[in-house]
């Protein structure tokens, strides 16, 4: 997926997304091809009503490798001590009139459940950002946390999951970074397994899984550099296989009639299914857990900590929440419209979702030179209104030392995190307090990277820096005790992790096993949208000399244009407010208490 996504992302399950193939339906198949390709492209529309997976007559599609290379494949690869029991099968189609956001829509359609995804992201170059990903129904979906499963480390659990997969290597097969694995999220609240000292008894407002993990067997790509969209699926060896004895040809055919299908709902020229909306209640108020005294509050407490010398920094957090009847998938296709972002994202939970413009990776295992990188991202300063003033705002946060002090700080927490799991003499500084642009905002940005040290994996890498020292503080276990005795309700998804993790692979002598890659970004700029209800949550750093109200501002700028999405986009969709222009994000700098009521002005 990827996400700085630097490689984009979103994955799907084929074998999983539509219902299993039936006997007759393979036997039809094998005996006759044509029925099962694509269908011609006409300019006729079937009512939405009437959509289905119709197999018609058409062009062939390319599947490769071929039956006789996956046989070839698998008999070399069962000579080695680790052969896989997954090969790759991969089709590609041309992108016209497709997007991102209509392949979900018209995958989402037809499937059987609620879980499903989108990862995209708005930069977009030959490495950074050229693939978004796509996926529903997974085969397994793994969950932790009380009243949803063990209350336990979710990393050795996804790390067991993920190990009984093994993708063969296939010469000459390009493939995106993401072919196959998981996508979630783990909850800030995930970090008491991996430093008990931060334990605290916390209140659990939004009730939702500490960790969540969807595993899917099949990716939709769609590759913004070349316009094409790659469908990639698995041929699932059977067990006890037999190279040279027993044949692929039923798991070959299997797995290329899931693709064939697939193929056929993207290329359907049916109308794209949105998502069901209701009537729309507008002028909803936002309302703050602890309000402005109460943020204020924390600020005081922790620069009264910071002059005792018990920490150096700090990140507290405030939660908004709002009343709303949008469809949260109509938030995402508004979101990315008022806030394009390294990572955009949409997961439907079933009984929740997910809504994310995030600006910063947490920690990615690069799938090219296999560094493991980080983005450090602290300072902050609002968008001019024109190019002048945007250059003078920039220039104005280079040059504080506030902010230049609080960023070195965390690229030196950042640094000391990658050493804990990566040759020391291999960790570097790749950029440093770069001015990076955002719809509302600009940050400092930075970039730290190192090569793993013998015996450590990406799990190893994910719990060291996990979470960011730009949303705990430092040092950051003591910070992350004072954020959990002043907030005492859990984060949830907020300053946690959301993201994807690929199946591991073997190379084509079945001895060498690779690591998956591993792409995720911090849940900032996330909205968790459950219940007709929309939580949103914002933090910022406190060093010694913050100043409390200035701090409170600086939350709202970072929710403004979450706050802002909700509200225009109610305008939008919203047929009785059709013709009347969208109100304008106006949050007061003042005045907004512990359960008090934040307005948006028109």
């Amino acid at each position: 997926m990827t996400l700085p996504l630097r490689d984009r992302r979103n994955f799907f399950p084929s074998t999983e997304l539509f219902p299993k193939a039936s006997s007759q339906d393979l036997d039809a198949y094998n005996t006759d091809h044509t029925r099962f390709s694509m269908p011609p492209k006409v300019n006729t529309y079937i009512p939405h009503s009437a959509m289905c997976v119709v197999l018609t007559t058409s062009s062939q599609i390319e599947v490769q490798p071929s039956l006789e290379t996956s046989n070839d494949i698998l008999a070399r690869a069962q000579k080695g001590p680790n052969p896989p029991n997954l090969i790759p099968l991969c089709t590609s189609i041309s992108a016209e009139f497709l997007t991102p956001s209509s392949i979900y829509l018209k995958i989402a359609a037809q499937s059987k459940t609620e879980l499903s995804y989108l990862f995209e992201s708005a930069e977009t170059t030959e490495t950074i950002g050229r693939w978004s990903f796509v996926g529903a129904d997974p085969r397994e979906t793994l969950k932790t946390g009380e009243g949803h499963g063990e209350a336990t480390d979710p990393l050795p659990l996804l790390e067991s999951a993920l190990a009984k997969s093994r993708v063969a290597t296939v010469p000459g097969l390009k493939l995106p970074p993401m072919t196959g694995g998981a996508i979630g999220y783990v909850g800030y609240d995930c970090v008491r397994y991996f430093e008990p000292r931060t334990a605290r008894p916390m209140k659990d407002i939004v009730k939702i899984p500490e960790s969540l993990f969807m595993l899917f067997d099949t990716v939709i790509a769609f590759d913004h550099f070349f316009q094409s969209v790659k469908i990639i699926t698995y041929i699932h060896v059977p067990p006890n296989f037999r190279a040279g004895v027993d044949s692929l040809e039923k798991a070959y055919k299997t797995a290329e009639f899931g693709l064939r299908k697939i193929v056929n709902t993207l290329r359907a020229d049916t109308p794209v299914p949105l998502p069901a909306q209701g009537p729309i209640e507008q002028d909803q108020q936002y309302t703050s857990n602890i309000g402005q005294s109460g943020y204020e509050g924390h600020v005081t407490t922790l620069k009264k900590h910071i002059g005792k010398g018990d920490i150096i920094q700090c990140v507290p957090s405030q939660r908004f929440s709002r009343p709303t009847s949008l469809h949260p998938f109509n938030i995402y296709r508004h979101l990315r419209t008022i806030n394009p972002s390294p990572y955009l994202f949409y997961i439907s939970c079933a009984d929740f979702a997910i809504v994310g413009a995030s600006p910063e990776l947490l920690v990615k295992k690069d799938p090219t030179s296999g560094r493991i990188i980080t983005h450090p991202i602290a300072g902050t300063v609002k968008r001019g209104a024109d190019t002048a003033e945007d250059a003078r705002l920039a220039a104005v946060l280079s040059d504080s030392l506030k902010d230049r002090a609080e960023h070195v700080m965390l690229v030196d927490l950042a640094r000391n995190d990658v050493n804990r799991v990566c040759d020391p003499r291999s960790t570097r500084v790749d950029r440093l307090m770069v001015v990076q642009r955002f719809s509302h905002v600009q940050h400092l940005v930075s970039e730290v990277s190192g090569l793993l040290r013998p015996g450590k994996t990406r799990f190893d890498a994910f719990r060291s820096i996990f979470p960011a020292g730009t949303v705990s503080g430092a040092p950051k276990v003591r910070a992350m005790e004072l954020i959990a005795e002043l907030e005492g309700e859990k984060r949830g998804v907020y300053a946690g992790a959301v993201g994807y993790w690929g199946y591991g692979a073997v190379d084509a002598d079945g001895v060498v096993e690779e690591e998956g890659a591993m792409d995720t970004c911090i849940a900032l700029r996330t909205m968790l949208v459950k219940d007709g209800v929309a939580y949103l949550q914002a933090g910022g750093g406190i060093v010694f000399d913050s100043d409390e109200t200035e701090e409170w501002e600086e939350t709202l700028n970072k929710l403004r244009a979450n706050m802002h999405c909700i509200v225009s986009a109610e305008a939008k969709f919203s047929a009785e407010e059709a013709t009347k222009k969208a109100p304008v994000s106006v949050l007061p700098a003042n005045g907004a208490d512990a359960g008090d009521k934040v307005q948006l002005a028109g």
